[in-house]
C-alpha cells in the first residue's frame, strides 16, 4: 500500500541534511535576522494581495464560503475535491485521465485542491485539453524537478526546481482556460495555510486568472507553490499583501497543514442546516487510508516520519468522517477514491519516476473501469447501523 509520500519527502530531507545540522546555527541565525515587516493580527485579517484584491477568503469562515459558492451559478454541477500526498498525486492524475477515457468524467462546478491536489486542480478544472499535460507532469519528473538539497534556515530543501516546473506547466494558455471556466460560473479553489494567522486561506484561482497579465500569472504560480510547500522540508512562500496603506509579506505553506482536503469549512460540515449547491461531490485522496504496519527502526528520522504519517492519517480519517456525516444529514452524495491495497509497488526514493508511472497507470485503470470511487471508505455507515 502507498505510504504518505509527503512525510517521506520531509524525512528524506532531514536525513540528507543531518550531517549539516550541527553547523546550521550560523545559517539559522542569519535567517532569523532577516527582516520581516511587522504587522498586527487586525491587519493580517483585513489584508488583500497587492494589486489583486478580492480573490480569497478564510477557509474556516462559513459565511465567506457561502457567499463565494452562492455567487457561482455553475456550483450546482458535481464538485471535485483533491487531497495532498506528494508524488502520490500521480494516482489522482491517473484517475482523472482514465475517467475521461471512460467518457463519464463531468465538467466540475467546483474544484478544490490542497498540496499536490492544488497542482492537479487547475488541469482538472480546465478540462480534457490539459489531460496530457497532467500526465506528463506526474510521469516524467523525478526529485531533481522538485527540490535541491540545501539547509537555508527556513527548510531542509530548496524548491527552485519546482518553481521552474510550475513555469513550464502553468502557462498563459492554462490561465485563459481557467478564466473561461470562471466566466461560466464555475470555481477553482486552492488552499494554503497562513502561518502567521494559523488559518486556512482559500484562493479563488479563477478570479486571479480572470485579471490577466503577468502579475496574475505570477500570483497564480506562487499560490500553487505555497499550497505544495511542506513546512520544514520546503521553504515557505511569501505573498505580498497590504492593509491600511501598509505592505508586508505573509508567510504561506502547505494547505494540507490545516485540512487534508477541502469540501467546506468545518463549521459548515458540522452544522445541521448547511447545504452545498451541488448534489454530488467526488473526493480524491492521494494516499492510502489503512495504517501501514512496520517494526519501526530506533532512529530519530524513522520515528519522526512514522509519527507524522500516523497524525496525517488520523486527520484524514476525521475529515472523511465529518464529510460523511454531512452527506448523511443533507442528502448530498459524497464519494471517495483513495489508493487501496491493490497497489503493490514500493520505493524508498522520493519522487521515484517508475513508482509514479506505476501509480498513474493504477489510477488510470481504476478511472477507466469506473470503480475508483466508493461511498463509505471507512465503513462509518455500517458501524452506525450496527450501533458500534
Amino acid at each position: 500500500m502507498a505510504n504518505l509520500r509527503c512525510v517521506r519527502v520531509f524525512v528524506f530531507g532531514l536525513a540528507l541534511a543531518a550531517p549539516a545540522l550541527a553547523s546550521a546555527g550560523t545559517v539559522a541565525d542569519k535567517e532569523r535576522s532577516r527582516d520581516r515587516t511587522p504587522y498586527t493580527m487586525e491587519e493580517a485579517v483585513a489584508a488583500t494581495p497587492v494589486g489583486i484584491p478580492g480573490v480569497r477568503f478564510f477557509g474556516d469562515d462559513p459565511e465567506a464560503f457561502r457567499a463565494a459558492v452562492e455567487a457561482a451559478p455553475g456550483a450546482t454541477r458535481p464538485w471535485l475535491v483533491l487531497s495532498g500526498g506528494g508524488e502520490n498525486g500521480a494516482y489522482g492524475a491517473g484517475v482523472l485521465n482514465g475517467w475521461m477515457k471512460a467518457g463519464t468524467r463531468p465538467s466540475f462546478g467546483v474544484v478544490t485542491g490542497a498540496s499536490t491536489g492544488a497542482l492537479i486542480a487547475p488541469f482538472a478544472f480546465a478540462g480534457p485539453a490539459f489531460d496530457e499535460s497532467l500526465r506528463t507532469a506526474y510521469t516524467t519528473i523525478d526529485a531533481a524537478d522538485i527540490f535541491e538539497v540545501g539547509n537555508e534556515g527556513e527548510s531542509l530543501l530548496d524548491t527552485w526546481p519546482m518553481q521552474k516546473m510550475l513555469e513550464r506547466f502553468v502557462t498563459p494558455e492554462l490561465l485563459r482556460a481557467v478564466a473561461a471556466g470562471h466566466a461560466e460560473g464555475r470555481r477553482l479553489f486552492v488552499l494554503t495555510t497562513d502561518v502567521d494567522l494559523q488559518r486556512p486561506v482559500v484562493w479563488d484561482m479563477g478570479a486571479i486568472a480572470s485579471r490577466g497579465g503577468d502579475d496574475a500569472l505570477t500570483l497564480f504560480r506562487r499560490v500553487l507553490l505555497a499550497s505544495a510547500s511542506i513546512p520544514g522540508a520546503f521553504p515557505p512562500v511569501y505573498l505580498e499583501a497590504e492593509a491600511g496603506g501598509r505592505r508586508f509579506g505573509e508567510m504561506h505553506v502547505d494547505g494540507g497543514v490545516t485540512s487534508p482536503f477541502f469540501v467546506a469549512p468545518e463549521r459548515t460540515l458540522l452544522a445541521g442546516t448547511a447545504r452545498l449547491p451541488a448534489e454530488r461531490v467526488y473526493v480524491l485522496i492521494n494516499y492510502g487510508l489503512r495504517p501501514d504496519f512496520q517494526v519501526t527502526e530506533r532512529t530519530t528520522v524513522t520515528i519522526l516520519g512514522r509519527a507524522m504519517a500516523a497524525a496525517i492519517q488520523a486527520g484524514t480519517r476525521a475529515a472523511i468522517a465529518s464529510a460523511t456525516g454531512f452527506a448523511r444529514r443533507t442528502g448530498t452524495t459524497i464519494d471517495f477514491a483513495h489508493i487501496d491495497d491493490g497497489f503493490k509497488a514500493t520505493t524508498s526514493k522520493a519522487f521515484d519516476r517508475r513508482y509514479m508511472q506505476a501509480l498513474f497507470a493504477y489510477g488510470e485503470d481504476a478511472g477507466r473501469a469506473g470503480n475508483a470511487f466508493r461511498r463509505d471508505p471507512l465503513g462509518i455507515a455500517a458501524r452506525t447501523v450496527a450501533g458500534r
